[in-house]
């Protein structure tokens, strides 16, 4: 699937209505079970925290109960791309929900009987963590295969919607629920909620890509999706930019808490109010983008609502009354849904889809990274300084952020065409070669007009980036002393079996890549092939 690069407006594409995702049965499917599970992890996350309060009166266990929720996020996200890449996407993602909906049952059978304690809810707070993690690459690899390509700037808006939304209601109905019955019926709704989405998720029909190819090892398949990332300029901007954004901008939202205690009269109620008007303004906002996307840039986008969300954050740390920052944060969460979108869509039209999962969850890792270190340098700051210095100095530093990565465009600067492209043929060999026999040594000769050798260097250094990030094990490019015009191009693949699979990876952009290159060969001929395999030694 390819998404433009979006370096200018879109107001000459048309642009399709946020909610036209909806349209789609199988996303429509898959969107309320993303809805419905995003409220179950608020709402459980909110009766563990309160439960571990009559569990432990240590501030540490309260706050490890958040850390236990988001630590498999770091440990597991880039396994469960690379699963979530070479497994059936249906199966994986169905696994994952009824894991969450185990993880539950158990929460609720042990608060119900008397026997859960501090370090067993923490463990079980980690076990539903791993679920979390391990289901949300996946998702938001599906997504881009259940909608038309003009419809995923939106149907990513949605999913943003879904996140905001259960912000809103889980809290809400966790504190209901609490506050009639305990956490353990918090949990026993979770549990009920859970296994009907499990079991409605059986329903969905979806057809995986069949490979004549054996599935990729998981230990191979973490190397290549990391080397992908590794070698991708396009995606290097992204998460600088995913890094440096909510490094600084999660100071309002980590320090919210402590800001609505600071009003005069301030309780839960007033936090529960402020947190609902962010979150509220961040749904508003998603049914926007289609607009703003027609009339600005992804770069554009990001740096308004960059400046905007540094504003507002200054608002809040200046406000004396609650209304007035309740007014305030809104606008901050306009400011957040929309450089949050076009930071995903960005890192979308990076990745072709056999590598999605795998990047995904590199940039959630990175979100969440970022996330985590700047809750904590903020909160180091609040604690030094007060609440509202913290504030003001995160806003001046998200100013500061946004000039610095300036020079990292979102979309790259050539806006590559990922589309899949089926052309490439097995080669014919002479010889018997078994699927894991290797390494793979191949070879490509060009003849090259010494003129334009400066513009040929340039042509192979994208050729070295391109061969690595689709799996090549190593890449060197040698000039022939003898002719100055003859260069050889070499590289290797760890198998046979490898060796095809990364031809199989061919993008459009690879295509015209090779196109390139062969234009600049001299000679009616293409350049010459040649591939050795590595011959068993003899034992003895």
């Amino acid at each position: 699937m390819h998404l433009s690069s979006d370096s200018t407006p879109s107001a000459a594409r048309v642009q399709q209505p946020v909610w036209s995702p909806l349209r789609q049965p199988v996303f429509r499917l898959l969107w309320g079970t993303w809805l419905t599970a995003n409220i179950c992890m608020w709402m459980n996350d909110v009766a563990a925290a309160w439960l571990m309060t009559s569990l432990s009166s240590t501030p540490v266990m309260v706050a490890l109960v958040q850390a236990a929720s988001t630590l498999p996020v770091f440990l597991l996200g880039v396994p469960s791309g690379a699963l979530a890449d070479i497994v059936d996407r249906r199966r994986y993602f169905i696994v994952t929900q009824f894991w969450v909906a185990a993880v539950a049952v158990a929460l609720c059978l042990t608060t119900f009987l008397g026997v859960q304690s501090a370090p067993l809810l923490l463990v079980l707070t980690f076990a539903n963590g791993i679920g979390l993690a391990m289901r949300w690459p996946v998702f938001a690899a599906l997504v881009p295969t259940l909608v038309p390509r003009p419809e995923l700037p939106g149907a990513l808006a949605l999913n943003a919607v879904a996140m905001n939304l259960s912000r809103i209601i889980g809290p809400i109905v966790a504190g209901a629920v609490i506050a009639a019955g305990g956490s353990g019926h918090v949990f026993l709704l979770n549990a009920v909620l859970s296994i009907c989405v499990g079991l409605l998720l059986l329903t969905w029909r979806y057809e995986q890509k069949i490979s004549v190819l054996p599935s990729e090892r998981f230990f191979g398949a973490i190397w290549v999706g990391l080397q992908y990332v590794r070698q991708s300029p396009e995606i290097h901007a992204v998460l600088w930019r995913v890094f440096t954004f909510f490094t600084l901008s999660i100071a309002l939202l980590a320090l919210l808490p402590l800001i609505a205690k600071g009003f005069p009269g301030g309780d839960a109620g007033t936090f529960t109010l402020l947190l609902a008007a962010m979150g509220g303004g961040a749904v508003v906002a998603a049914f926007m983008l289609p607009r703003l996307r027609q009339i600005m840039t992804r770069d554009t986008l990001v740096a308004y609502g960059t400046l905007l969300h540094a504003a507002t954050t200054l608002i809040v740390a200046l406000a004396p009354h609650p209304w007035l920052a309740t007014l305030a944060l809104p606008v901050a969460g306009m400011a957040w849904i929309s450089v949050a979108n076009s930071l995903t869509v960005s890192v979308q039209a990076a990745l072709p889809d056999w590598v999605r999962a795998r990047g995904m969850s590199i940039h959630q890792m990175t979100m969440m990274g970022g996330s985590a270190l700047g809750a904590a340098l903020w909160g180091q700051v609040a604690t030094f300084a007060d609440v509202r210095q913290a504030l003001v100095l995160a806003a001046a530093a998200a100013v500061v952020g946004l000039l610095a990565t300036r020079r990292f465009k979102l979309g790259g600067l050539t806006g590559e065409d990922k589309t899949p492209v089926r052309l490439w043929q097995a080669p014919e060999v002479a010889i018997p070669i078994e699927p894991e026999q290797g390494p793979v040594l191949i070879t490509v000769e060009y003849r090259i007009d010494p003129a334009r050798a400066v513009e040929f260097a340039e042509l192979m250094r994208e050729t070295r980036r391109a061969r690595l990030r689709n799996g090549a094990l190593s890449w060197e490019l040698f000039h022939d002393t003898s002719e100055p015009g003859v260069y050889i191009e070499h590289f290797t693949d760890s198998s046979w079996v490898e060796y095809m699979r990364r031809n199989q990876r061919a993008t459009a952009a690879d295509i015209a890549l090779r196109e390139r290159r062969h234009a600049l060969h001299l000679g009616e001929e293409p350049p010459r092939i040649r591939r050795y395999i590595a011959e068993p030694m003899a034992r003895g």
